[in-house]
């Protein structure tokens, strides 16, 4: 098993409690404004996350604010391109004026889940990334990390020790009413499991009412098993 691990939140959003999971984790994704949030929660995440130098990326998705970008849409490879390069820029110049440098990419949503199993999705999506010169977060043995590794782009595997999981290794789908997971256990469980998987980080989900329980729950759990939370980008614990 390895001795360390990254746990990730997705923040700026607009929910309450992006300050005190950004005491938890060890990265943070940040909304690009499309799918949910708005520069002004975004700016004060950022701030947030600089205050507590936490190592933040790009949380771009589907510009579906009604459906939280949740609902599959059939774009073609160059639109999903489109969607990611404007949000990363319009999340940039954001960080940018506050001196906070974006480290890395994951998609969002519809937009992340599709990305694992359809290729002019995922190809999009890299192709955008290879073009912006960061690392990818997403599921590993799918079709995204093929993608990636074909055009080059670093991929960072990601793990959810909140969200049940087929049997082939994808998500279960969130119209299931399984497909959360809630018990103590089974969330330490996962936690666990995902590590010996080999995955570089876990992720909380901050639309969660539950996400700071569940973080604390995920970080004690690595603990208690030996295990470092620590950024895939850093060689020092935190």
């Amino acid at each position: 098993m390895t001795t360390s691990i990254d746990l990730n939140a997705d923040l700026g959003e607009g929910f309450p409690n992006d300050a005190r999971l950004l005491d938890l984790v060890t990265s943070a994704s940040i909304s690009c404004g499309a799918h949910a949030g708005d520069d002004s929660s975004i700016l004060a995440t950022l701030r947030e996350a600089k205050q507590r130098g936490i190592n933040v990326g790009a949380h771009p998705g589907y510009p579906d604010r009604e459906h939280f970008g949740r609902v599959e849409l059939d774009l073609e490879d160059s639109q999903v391109s489109r969607i990611i390069a404007e949000q990363f820029e319009h999340l940039k110049s954001i960080a940018d004026r506050e001196g906070v440098e974006l480290q890395f990419i994951k998609p969002h949503g519809a937009l992340y889940n599709q990305a694992q199993r359809s290729e002019k999705i995922a190809r999009g999506i890299v192709l955008a990334i290879r073009r912006i010169g960061l690392p990818l977060l997403g599921q590993p043995e799918s079709i995204l990390e093929k993608m990636a590794s074909e055009f080059q782009v670093p991929f960072i595997s990601e793990g959810f020790p909140e969200r049940r999981y087929e049997p082939d290794g994808r998500l279960v789908a969130r119209t299931r009413p399984d497909a959360v997971l809630h018990e103590p256990a089974e969330i330490e469980s996962q936690v666990v499991r995902l590590v010996n998987l080999g995955m570089k980080t876990l992720c909380i989900h901050g639309d969660d009412p539950n996400a700071v329980a569940k973080a604390e729950l995920v970080r004690s759990a690595l603990i208690t098993h030996g295990i470092q939370p620590r950024f895939w980008g850093r060689t020092e614990a935190l």
